[in-house]
């Protein structure tokens, strides 16, 4: 895996989830302040620019804006005041005033994020959304890599990356088979045929050059496909000299097209160490192995993973990044009864309204006091508690689906516990 990979799938998670809810944020004019400090920049020199912007920032001349805009330089200044620097991947610093119930029901929020990879460059802006681009950009997969495989009847080209591989295009030869239709001599049928997987071999060539360097920027190319057909058209003067030092394998398989490109990432486990998408089909096939055993070292369900944490059990939870669960701990102010209930995000706010209104079982009174938590949160805090690893995946990818049937959430555990 990645060193990005390997610091904390759940952190991904977590900074996926606070990126896409801070692009669908919108402020009044221009009031929203986005701040990306690099590391090592000393804090007194971003505190120093800050009061300047908030000097500028008396210029404006609507008298909302301008309160907004210095409340937020403000309260931002008085965050990088807790610290003594600036962290070693940098800091990035959302703050503005947003409604709450509609136009003037705003309130000053801050948002601070330390990013999985170094912030390069410093940046302010101001403007009416959040410029979230930068954390964006950090949330694609450096390495991509493509994948043709070939054979003489059709070819497949396709990219992979992180959790995704994608079918850029499948193309059909249109060559002759090898029986030579009656009436036609042998030469002039393999002459005929050689010219054909001659012009099928330059327009594989063509399309590999426009989708592997022109629209993506591949780090690593592999080859395959069933027979020599693969080896055939590489050791020919076709593909572009760029994408040749590239190629990193060429691998034997069943298929060609779109089904060969599948069966190319299935069988290129080492070489593609990197991609996140291989590390999360053997986590997901590792799991399957344990769960179909009788005494396999394997639970799924919410309640089963929740145990092996509190019995310390639990080695690696799996779980897909849209779960979209919302944990709810209702505790009766009175009799101090406490619930816990599992909410989907769909269902969210009318099962919350629906438990406020319902009497506490205990002493029919009305008045709880409430937690509330994203449940991959909750489940990453638990399991640092135990020492156990959270492995958040990708519910879009074939493992991703597997995990689903068995509701989202599995572990593998460290020990079979007996007579349970």
């Amino acid at each position: 895996m990645s060193e990005v990979t390997k610091k904390s799938s759940v952190e991904r998670y977590k900074l996926k989830k606070l990126v896409l809810e801070l692009s669908k944020k919108s402020g009044r004019g221009t009031e929203l302040v986005s701040l990306y400090i690099p590391p090592g920049k000393p804090i007194h020199e971003v505190i120093n620019s800050l009061r300047d912007e908030w000097g500028t920032a008396s210029n404006i001349k609507s008298d909302t804006t301008r309160t907004h805009v210095q409340d937020a330089l403000v309260k931002t200044m008085q965050r990088l005041k807790l610290y003594k620097k600036i962290p070693e991947n940098g800091l990035a610093i959302f703050c503005g005033a947003l409604p709450t119930n509609g136009p003037g029901s705003e309130i000053i929020f801050l948002y601070e994020v330390v990013p999985i990879r170094p912030i390069q460059n410093y940046l302010y802006r101001c403007d009416d959304h959040f410029h979230v681009e930068i954390l964006q950009d950090m949330l694609k997969e450096e390495v991509t890599i493509g994948l043709l495989t070939i054979d003489t009847s059709e070819a497949g080209l396709g990219l992979l990356s992180g959790d995704r591989i994608e079918i850029s295009e499948v193309l059909t030869s249109g060559i002759s088979g090898k029986h030579r239709s009656g009436g036609q001599s042998a030469r002039r049928f393999e002459r005929l045929r050689e010219a054909e997987v001659n012009d099928f071999f330059h327009r594989i060539a063509r399309h590999a050059a426009k989708i592997f360097l022109e629209e993506n920027k591949i780090s690593k190319l592999i080859i395959s496909g069933p027979g020599p057909t693969k080896e055939d058209f590489l050791k020919g003067e076709y593909l572009h000299y760029q994408l040749k030092a590239k190629v990193v394998a060429v691998i034997d398989t069943s298929y060609a097209g779109e089904e060969g490109i599948r069966e190319t990432v299935m069988k290129s486990e080492k070489i593609l160490e990197d991609i996140r998408m291989v590390e999360e089909i053997k986590l997901v096939q590792h799991f399957l192995r344990e769960v179909s055993k009788e005494d396999g070292l394997a639970a799924y369900g919410i309640e089963l993973v929740e145990n092996s944490l509190k019995q310390g059990n639990a080695d690696t939870v799996i779980i897909v990044e849209d779960l979209n669960l919302i944990r709810l701990k209702v505790k009766c102010k009175f009799c101090k009864n406490e619930t816990v209930n599992y909410i989907t995000l769909d269902e969210y706010i009318k099962r919350k309204q629906e438990i406020l209104s319902t009497a506490c079982i205990n002493c029919q009174k009305l008045d709880y006091e409430l937690e509330e938590e994203d449940y991959i949160n909750y489940i990453a805090e638990q399991a640092d508690l135990v020492g156990s690893k959270v492995e958040v995946i990708s519910s879009k990818t074939e493992a991703g689906l597997m995990l689903k049937n068995f509701g989202g959430i599995g572990v593998l555990l460290r020990y079979k516990v007996r007579g349970k």
